[in-house]
């Protein structure tokens, strides 16, 4: 092991990593059932429900990542434009799908989609859910694995196992409060860390924060909307405001990692206050990550690396391991496991939430089934632990922009699922064998279009959505009565033929 950064710097590393295994423990020691194990109890303020989303939706791939999208050559903060999107749509969730979720005592999104159209509707949601979050989440994972790697010299597997360990355990033994509290922390450290690298990087400079922001008007790089209509484009106005809205609606409305946390509310009210303001709190740290993104650029430009920087992934690495002052770099670093762990431990816990309560049948509500299913929940975060590391030592042969790989995978499966929950909320005659059909044509055609062409992944949602609906309104007028499905209960607040 060959160690890049000081003994000081390893050992604020080490003092943030042991905090967070502690109030893991600590938060989570009176869990008694899977109430609180899954959902804190339902009783977590929205605040910290707030700190919670964005800390989820902040991976490794945001801290590392988007900073290398201002930082690339003709690099620029387009990618703003999205932030339009999930502002109107987390809007959209609070008055469409949080009265549906809070009309009965659910653990997972797909409880809805049971009550609606079936058990196999339901379960085939769940599991597209279950590949596509894991699938995802390998991603995030493998980059902070990168970022250890460079610290102190890990081989690339030893980094994942380190990470995924200490994710594992703390969420192992806190379950969902530990999860909250750990993100609320987990969210200060790591926009105080990317606050400290912004003023660095400006302190650096001779001419201090004018020289970087005229660097950036020179390069072009303050450019936010692009109103071109080129599809293949992911960072224009219209793929940022359609594709960003579908993108939300269906990462906040029908994925259970955040579904998860809105159902640990209080009240519907909290619920929605939270998943709203969290849009605003996201746009602020995107405006930060991309800024630094540009700070690294004009600091590279006058402090070239001995080695030259090859992906924009890397160049934020690269700066923290080898220009940072002690400490610094270690806060910084911290920053970095801190968005790494705080999606992974809410992968796992919503994950391990989704099989159990979508998978292994109804509670009969006794106390032996009740540990059980606690049990069964405990056993399965390792288990999804264990798949995570796994996808992220497998991702070093194959990803190549990791943040857009991840957003890729989300927009594939959000689309599909807002479809299948729009079926269940704006129409009455669609039965379970219509909604599958919608979705398998919204999964074939989105295939299609990813193989096939070169439309830009913010329309993915906004395609899969559109179809999955679609093709489950027809086979729901076509299909003859008596094929049909005996038709459940509307959701709350459904309307349509």
């Amino acid at each position: 092991m060959h160690l890049t950064i000081s003994t000081f710097d390893l050992v604020v590393i080490c003092v943030y990593l042991a905090c967070v295994v502690l109030l893991g423990v600590w938060t989570g020691r009176g869990n008694r059932d899977l109430s609180d194990y899954l959902l804190g109890g339902r009783d977590l303020p929205w605040w910290a429900l707030l700190g919670s989303i964005v800390a989820t939706e902040t991976s490794t791939a945001t801290f590392l990542s988007i900073p290398g999208l201002t930082f690339a050559a003709h690099g620029d903060m387009r990618f703003l434009q999205l932030c339009g999107g999930y502002i109107v749509g987390r809007f959209l969730v609070a008055r469409l799908l949080l009265p549906a979720y809070f009309a009965g005592e659910m653990f997972t999104a797909y409880e809805v989609l049971h009550r609606r159209f079936g058990v196999v509707a339901q379960r085939f949601a769940s599991a597209m859910f279950l590949v596509a979050r894991n699938v995802g989440d390998g991603l995030r994972l493998f980059l902070t694995a990168i970022a250890l790697k460079a610290a102190i010299g890990l081989p690339l597997t030893d980094s994942v196992i380190v990470i995924a360990f200490i994710t594992v355990f703390y969420t192992l033994f806190g379950g969902m409060k530990s999860v909250v509290w750990n993100d609320c922390l987990q969210l200060l450290v790591y926009l105080a860390g990317g606050a400290v690298t912004l003023w660095l990087l400006a302190d650096a400079l001779p001419g201090g924060w004018g020289e970087l922001q005229a660097f950036g008007v020179e390069q072009h790089k303050f450019r936010i909307f692009d109103f071109s209509w080129d599809s293949s484009d992911p960072f224009t106005f219209w793929a940022g405001l359609f594709g960003g809205t579908f993108l939300s609606l269906g990462s906040h409305g029908t994925d259970q990692m955040i579904v998860q946390r809105l159902l640990s509310a209080r009240s519907q009210r909290e619920a929605a206050r939270a998943v709203i303001l969290s849009g605003v709190v996201v746009l602020f740290q995107f405006t930060l990550f991309l800024l630094i993104g540009i700070g690294l650029a004009a600091f590279f430009a006058q402090h070239p690396p001995t080695e030259a920087i090859a992906k924009g992934d890397a160049a934020y690495a690269e700066y923290i391991v080898h220009h940072m002052p002690a400490g610094l770099a270690g806060l910084v670093l911290a920053a970095v496991f801190a968005a790494a762990m705080s999606t992974l431990s809410s992968s796992l816990n919503s994950s391990s939430a989704t099989l159990v309560s979508d998978f292994s049948g109804p509670s009969d509500g006794s106390p032996a089934t009740a540990r059980r299913r606690l049990a069964l929940s405990r056993a399965f975060t390792v288990v999804f632990g264990v798949i995570q590391a796994g996808l992220a030592i497998v991702a070093a042969d194959f990803s190549r922009s990791v943040v857009q790989d991840v957003l890729a995978i989300a927009g594939f499966t959000a689309g599909v699922m807002l479809g299948v929950f729009g079926l269940g909320l704006f129409t009455r005659r669609t039965g379970q064998a219509a909604a599958v059909a919608g979705m398998l044509a919204g999964l074939v055609v989105l295939g299609a279009i990813k193989v096939e062409t070169t439309i830009a992944w913010p329309w993915y949602p906004v395609i899969g959505s559109v179809t999955t609906f679609f093709v489950g309104w027809c086979c729901g007028w076509l299909m003859p009565s008596g094929a049909k499905d005996d038709l459940a209960r509307p959701l709350p607040g459904a309307r349509g033929p």
